[in-house]
This record gives structure tokens, C-alpha cells and sequence, in this order.
């Protein structure tokens, strides 16, 4: 629910892109995804763009491993990739896993990615129906770790390596798993109940709370574990993904698309990064 919510008035960081998810934020720079572009870029402090990696099979989930290396999403052909800062390469191929489109991940302290997928043709309109997630650990062996999942999206890893979150964006809902020291999923539970916000990425801060983008109403909230939501950002479209990072570590980095379905489909460079400074940042900022 929504008490005495604080109102964040956004500044833009970065415009012209088609339509950008999961962006992360590791050494000086911001990485997201240009879904619609088939594109990764890199951008400076100050929102400049001063790398592109090309990913034909359409990215989205990104994520860094311990290394440095960045993992990225190649959606259409089910595949985890590796860019170890000069060459892109296959990490993972799920193709034999997942139901569907792989979408996004998080990674834990021990190096292991929980991804998910679509779960059915979300593109040709196919009915919803649930799906699994599964583990990619070090050794690249894969392992379904949770069923039942109705689109998992954005996901986080917080306590330490010791708790899941998965956005299940059409149920309007956080989810939380406990993992274990083998990172197996247990004790699901709802960590929020959006009341029809649907949740699209999501990042977390030092205190445990949730920053998410909100698809259908164009908002970015922050959600304490229970459901209470403690401050808000508005815009005219749909919110998208967001991450914690900058020098400081207290800015929030938000990715939205600024006008309609049609706007989207129609391939208007509408999508942008927007920041507000925060009280609470992250813990770690490498």
C-alpha cells in the first residue's frame, strides 16, 4: 500500500534508443540493453555511448560475474553469452531448457545465474502459461531450480547471496525464494503484492528494499518486503528496469519508453535513462 509515498523528480541521462532493459552499473559505466536495436551499450558518467557490442538474437537480462566479464541475454536463441571485454562468446545454451524467449537473471556471490523465460509465445500472442527457472552454475552445467513461475522478469539477488526476487510481472507481484548453500530454491513466498502494478525490473538497495519499474503505469517504485511502498517516480509511458550505482553509489538509474504500444511498435527512438540521487544506495559498488 501506499503511505506518505515520496514523490523523485527524474533528470535525463541518455536519450534516443528503441527500447532499453536491465541496466547494471560496473566500473564508471552504465550498461543496458537495446532490446529492439539488438545492441548493448556502455555508457560514460555522463551518458555518452562508448562501446557497442552487437547481439543478432535480440538482448535483455545483463549481469557481471565475479571476473569482470559481462553476461548477456540473447533471447531468441536461449542462449547466455560472455563479453570478457574484447570478444563475445557462448556461456550457456538453455535452448534445451526453457520453454520459451530466456528474458532476465541475477547472479549470486557464488557466480551462479538464475534465469528465467517467457514460458509461451508472448510475441504471437500464444496464452500464458507458467514456466521454470533454471540455474547456470560456473561449470556451465544447467539445472530447473523453481516451476510454476508466470513470466519471471527482473530478479535480484539480496542477503547476502541468501534470497531470490523475481518480478512475476502479469501477477503484479514480488516473489521471494530462500537459497540455499547449493543454490536450490526453497520457501517461495510474496515478498509484495503490487495491487495491479506490474513489475517489469527490479534492483535492491542496502536497506533489503525494491526499486522496480512498473510496465503499466510508467511509475518506478521503492517496496519494503510486505508490500509498503516508500517513494515513487512518475512517467508518461512505461517504466522499465533500473539499477543502483554512480561514484557514490545513491543514484538510481531508471530505463523508460516515453509515449504509447504504438509509439513502440511503430519504432520511435523514445526510450531513455533517467536518474534521481537516493538517501539509501547499495552497499558494494565495485
Amino acid at each position: 500500500m501506499d503511505i506518505d509515498v515520496k514523490q523523485l523528480e527524474p533528470t535525463l541521462f541518455a536519450d534516443g534508443f528503441l527500447f532499453l532493459e536491465a541496466p547494471k552499473w560496473q566500473h564508471g559505466q552504465l550498461w543496458v540493453s537495446d532490446v529492439f536495436d539488438h545492441k548493448v551499450h556502455a555508457l560514460s558518467s555522463a551518458g555518452q555511448r562508448v562501446k557497442t557490442i552487437n547481439v543478432v538474437n535480440r538482448p535483455s537480462g545483463l549481469g557481471f560475474l565475479s571476473d569482470g566479464s559481462l553476461i548477456i541475454v540473447s533471447a531468441k536463441d536461449r542462449k547466455l553469452l560472455r563479453f570478457d571485454g574484447t570478444s563475445l562468446g557462448d556461456y550457456a545454451d538453455l535452448s534445451d531448457h526453457a520453454a520459451a524467449w530466456l528474458n532476465d537473471f541475477a547472479i549470486d556471490p557464488q557466480d551462479r545465474v538464475y534465469v528465467g523465460n517467457f514460458g509461451y509465445d508472448f510475441v504471437a500472442g500464444e496464452a500464458r502459461k507458467p514456466t521454470s527457472l533454471h540455474r547456470v552454475d560456473p561449470d556451465r552445467s544447467i539445472r530447473e531450480v523453481a516451476s510454476g513461475v508466470d513470466f519471471p522478469n527482473g530478479s535480484v539477488v539480496i542477503d547476502q547471496g541468501r534470497t531470490l526476487l523475481v518480478a512475476e510481472t502479469w501477477e503484479a507481484r514480488l516473489t521471494a525464494f530462500d537459497i540455499d548453500a547449493d543454490g536450490e530454491l526453497s520457501n517461495r513466498r510474496v515478498f509484495a503484492d503490487l495491487h495491479g502494478r506490474q513489475p517489469d525490473g527490479i534492483c535492491a538497495d542496502a536497506e533489503g528494499a525494491i526499486w522496480t519499474g512498473i510496465h503499466n503505469t510508467g511509475e518506478f517504485i521503492r517496496v519494503l518486503d510486505g508490500g509498503d511502498v516508500t517513494h515513487r517516480v512518475a512517467f508518461e509511458g512505461s517504466g522499465i528496469s533500473c539499477t543502483i550505482g554512480g561514484a557514490d553509489g545513491r543514484t538510481l538509474f531508471m530505463t523508460a519508453f516515453l509515449g504509447t504500444g504504438d509509439d513502440m511498435a511503430d519504432g520511435k527512438r523514445n526510450s531513455a535513462v533517467f536518474t534521481v540521487g537516493l538517501e539509501i544506495g547499495n552497499e558494494i559498488m565495485p
